[in-house]
């Protein structure tokens, strides 16, 4: 099966989920993201950890958000690129491109070198750890320049999304764990 054809069947499957399964999901994915956080060697208080605002039913981890231990990066889509910026609640947001919400423009950037690890958004992931997105090369653009590409990324689905096997192409980068609701599809090394 094709990147595409896939991404259509596997984005209907999410869309399926209740109003009240992606509430459960998503808070159950986002305690073991807290859990993952409190006892992770990678992740300093103190530290940056990028993550996203949610797009089509994707995981929400909104509630990750109020752990103030953290500095939060979000994404902003700039022609072709994601460009990070510093979020805290209560921080204006704006509708950016896709109808995604962002952070403004003036909003201070986030160098990589602040960036401790990536909760990465996904169509799906597999066994691999490669990821499918939406298509728009985004991620894939990003993990490909050298000041981002030895932090953690870490793909973020419900388990409906976690797939044996996906098609990878050769400018693919496997992502370094896959978290769902029913735990740690693919294992980070230093978890």
């Amino acid at each position: 099966m094709d990147k595409k054809q896939l991404r259509q069947e596997l984005l209907q499957a999410r869309k399926k989920l209740s109003e009240q399964q992606w509430h459960s999901k998503s808070r159950a994915i986002c305690e073991q993201l807290r859990q993952y956080l409190n006892d992770s060697p990678v992740v300093s208080p103190g530290r940056t950890i990028l993550s996203y605002f949610y797009f089509r039913n994707e995981p929400n981890l909104d509630p990750l958000f109020e752990l103030r231990d953290y500095y939060w990066g979000v994404p902003r889509c700039v022609e072709k690129e994601l460009s990070w910026h510093f979020w805290q609640p209560g921080d204006p947001l704006v509708k950016g491109a896709f109808g995604i919400i962002e952070p403004l423009p003036k909003a201070p950037t986030c160098s990589p070198e602040a960036v401790d690890l990536i909760f990465v958004p996904a169509v799906a992931c597999d066994e691999r750890g490669y990821r499918l997105g939406y298509g728009g090369g985004f991620y894939d653009r990003l993990f490909h320049q050298p000041q981002w590409q030895n932090i953690p990324k870490i793909g973020i689905i419900f388990d409906v999304a976690f797939v044996p096997e996906l098609p990878a192409d050769s400018w693919d980068i496997p992502l370094d764990g896959v978290c769902t609701e029913q735990g740690w599809r693919v294992k980070p090394l230093h978890l």
